[in-house]
């Protein structure tokens, strides 16, 4: 697609005037511009959760608690537009091959139950019945269970989650990758380990109490604008936001609520960051140590700065640590970070004097080589001065699906826990398996060797959200069988091997009418707070079906007498929620906690300091610096959201905060980076990496834009340079892949 498009300068501020705009644009496109009474049903008591991210609500809520990103993720769900039956006979699968994301998305809701023709090449309209009859014989027809894999995206929900693990687990496999393995797998593996619990111990009321808010490679502007409410507040009331990023983001410089008539209006904004560091990308690991080091120095030289009592009563392993910092030489800190030493002093100046600090990070550390010892040692330094397990204070993961972090405490994961597995066997009067399953790079491998034959997917867009486009895509397109649960058209429906079949379900604004009446879901949000999502709006299609019916059919159909009455289950979701009090910790009374209007919280056991490792105490950890290096005339490259875009979505071709408007193949360098190449703004280049291989990865004809960022570093949009991440470069022991550490040259196109 040609995007002939604009640059301008980036805005120094976000919200406001901008985001009003933009919003009543989205939803007038969609049909929704006099629909205002959906907007206010979403994040209510009484209404639906936001099908965006996963920020939670504040206990008393405004009539307005949706963001920008909100007004496009539901108008984009409730859209008047339809990608139903006779769509696809217009469409054969090669001439939708051939178009972008962005097209793709704006063909709207599917709805109808569809099956690839390999003979016509077409998708072609199938029954519910039949299509559950055709994925149950082949699920029964497998030499091994674990020849079926099935994926999970983050805006299923925790009855639909709890159903699908179910299912499979009866089948017989753990073959469970989610998106979770993309995104913040470090973080509950590195927290995990440090602290006895792989979430945030933060609530929303700390915010109200931090001194400091440290944020780590993170653009709440774009990925969670609800945020900005809270740093806001912070802001005004003086508490300090230091900011560790290599992109100059709008948001994180100064913010306008949209929804503050008088400061929109006069253009007034809030300043974010009171302090903003830019260290190189995957420079984390060295900054963080460098406000550690500093920290020691000054214990050393005049004390009171370590908390002391915490450290020898709640930790274990410290001396290591200490050691490490005194050994570590500040000229390595400086090179491996790209911030100098007094820069992280000034940062750890702001720690030190801060009684309470919280530490916000998202897939800026996540996505990195070293990403879980980047985040253990950002753990260590909360340690070092008691910041976790206080009010004010803690480790703030922040999740950017609805319920990817519900999704897994409902048991989608590849590693179940022993305890889990002997719960669900004893509800459901079965023996699970116990074998560990695939995760995401290891279900892509696996289908590429064979070794896997059905793929099952509960929304997600996964072809295009994976690493190594090229190799993943090859995996796909050897498939016995592909399902894909889903709402809107895109490309994974287009990757296909023998059988594809495309099941469109109910979208969170929509009513859900089963046997029993209307139903409603659950959500856990980013800092472990349940609550129910109830759709108003009439469905889309009357063939449209829940995701726990689907799910309730598909086990039907493949296990027979096996299981549950799935009907029964499906009929009443109370009934579904019964059985997750019996099996998931901090459930019990499920159903009458959610009488609640703001839900409950599922409690965290780091946030009491009970601390649940392997030394019952909360956990220090030595980590080197990472070996960094380039080849020479090398750039590292991180890949980033647009402002019109969530996850693989493509809303529209703009970045309003970063001066990008009608175009997404481009590529944001520092202009010393560029003079020393001899390009210049506005040219096209290709973007090369290389794999462990030595396989040549390419994307093609991305524009130059000279943006603020350090040297040696580069940005460019997901999921059009996913093509560039191997599928053998992830994080060590999380498995994500390392799409915000890609080592690339420029060439000209």
């Amino acid at each position: 697609m040609t995007q002939d498009g604009s640059v301008s300068s980036p805005p120094t501020a976000a919200g406001g005037l901008g985001a009003l705009i933009s919003s009543f644009q989205h939803a007038r496109a969609h049909g929704l511009a006099k629909d205002w009474q959906t907007f206010l049903k979403a994040n209510q008591a009484d209404g639906f959760d936001c099908p965006g991210c996963a920020w939670p609500e504040p206990k008393k809520r405004s009539s307005f608690e949706f963001c920008e990103n909100g007004v496009k993720a539901i108008t984009h769900e409730a859209t008047q537009r339809r990608a139903d039956a006779a769509f696809f006979a217009k469409h054969s699968v090669e001439d939708l091959r051939k178009r972008d994301h962005y097209w793709l998305e704006q063909q709207g809701r599917l709805t109808e139950p569809m099956a690839y023709n390999n003979r016509t090449h077409h998708y072609e309209p199938i029954s519910w019945d039949d299509a559950f009859a055709k994925i149950g014989k082949i699920l029964r027809t497998l030499d091994t269970p674990d020849e079926a894999i099935f994926y999970t995206s983050g805006r299923t929900s925790n009855e639909a989650a709890f159903l699908y693990q179910l299912f499979g687990r009866m089948l017989g496999t753990n073959n469970f990758p989610d998106c979770s393995n993309m995104c913040h797998e470090s973080s509950g593996v590195a927290l995990g380990e440090s602290i006895g619990i792989g979430k945030g111990t933060v609530t929303l009321e700390d915010f109200e109490k931090a001194d400091a808010i440290f944020v780590f490679g993170q653009n709440p502007g774009t990925n969670h604008p609800r945020m900005l409410t809270e740093l806001q507040k912070a802001a005004k009331r003086g508490c300090n936001i230091v900011t560790f990023n290599p992109l100059k983001e709008a948001a994180l410089l100064r913010f306008t609520h949209p929804q503050h008539a008088i400061a929109t209006a006069t253009g007034m904004s809030t300043c974010i960051s009171s302090h903003y560091f830019q260290p190189v990308v995957g420079g984390d690991l060295a900054a963080i140590k460098g406000i550690m080091k500093h920290l020691i120095e000054w214990e050393e030289e005049r004390g009171g700065i370590l908390d002391k009592d915490f450290i020898d009563k709640e930790t274990s392993g410290w001396l290591s640590v200490r050691d490490d910092l005194r050994l570590s030489k500040w000229d390595d800190l400086v090179a491996n970070s790209g911030l100098s030493k007094e820069q992280m002093a000034e940062a750890a100046q702001i720690y030190a004097t801060s009684e309470r600090v919280i530490a916000c990070w998202a897939m800026g550390l996540t996505q990195q080589k070293q990403a879980v010892g980047t985040l253990q040692t950002l753990v260590n330094l909360l340690l070092m001065r008691g910041n976790i397990g206080k009010p004010g204070a803690g480790a703030c993961p922040v999740r950017g699906h609805s319920n990817v972090q519900g999704d897994r405490t409902m048991g989608i994961i590849e590693k179940p826990k022993p305890a889990f597995l002997k719960a669900l066997g004893k509800t459901f009067g079965f023996e699970p398996p116990t074998r560990e399953g695939y995760n995401t790079v290891e279900a892509i491998k696996a289908m590429h060797a064979g070794r896997a034959i059905v793929f099952m997917s509960m929304g997600g867009n996964f072809a295009a959200a994976t690493p190594d486009t090229a190799y993943t895509e090859a995996a796909l397109e050897k498939l016995e069988l592909t399902i894909h649960v889903s709402t809107k058209l895109n490309r994974g429906h287009l990757v296909i091997g023998n059988e594809s079949l495309i099941l469109p379900c109910l979208g969170r604004t929509e009513q859900d009418a089963q046997a029993s009446g209307l139903q409603q879901v659950t959500v856990e949000d980013s800092m472990s707070m349940v609550h129910a999502s109830r759709g108003h709006r009439e469905p889309a299609s009357p063939q449209l079906r829940s995701e726990p019916a689907i799910i309730a059919g598909i086990a039907a159909a493949a296990l027979k007498e096996k299981g549950p009455d799935w009907q029964a289950l499906v009929a009443n979701y109370d009934l579904i929620r019964d059985k997750i009090a019996e099996v998931v910790p901090g459930f019990d009374h499920f159903n009458d906690r959610l009488k609640e209007p703001t839900g409950f919280y599922l409690g965290n056991s780091a946030r009491d300091r009970t601390w649940k490792t392997s030394t019952h105490k909360a956990r220090f950890s030595v980590h080197p610096l990472p070996e960094n290096s380039l080849q020479p005339n090398q750039l590292r490259l991180m890949t980033v959201r647009s402002h019109d875009q969530f996850n693989t979505t493509i809303y529209g071709l703009d970045d309003r905060y970063r001066g990008i408007k009608g175009k997404r193949f481009v590529v944001f360098l520092n202009e010393k980076d560029m003079a020393e190449r001899s390009l210049k703004a506005g040219e096209k280049v290709n973007l090369i990496s290389g794999g462990n291989d030595d396989k040549k990865r390419v994307a093609k004809g991305f524009e130059i834009v000279a943006y603020d960022l350090p040297r040696g570093c580069a940005a460019a949009y997901f999921p059009e340079t996913n093509v560039l991440v191997p599928i053998d470069s992830y994080a060590a022991r999380s498995y994500t892949p390392t799409s915000k550490f890609i080592p690339i040259w420029l060439e000209r196109a």
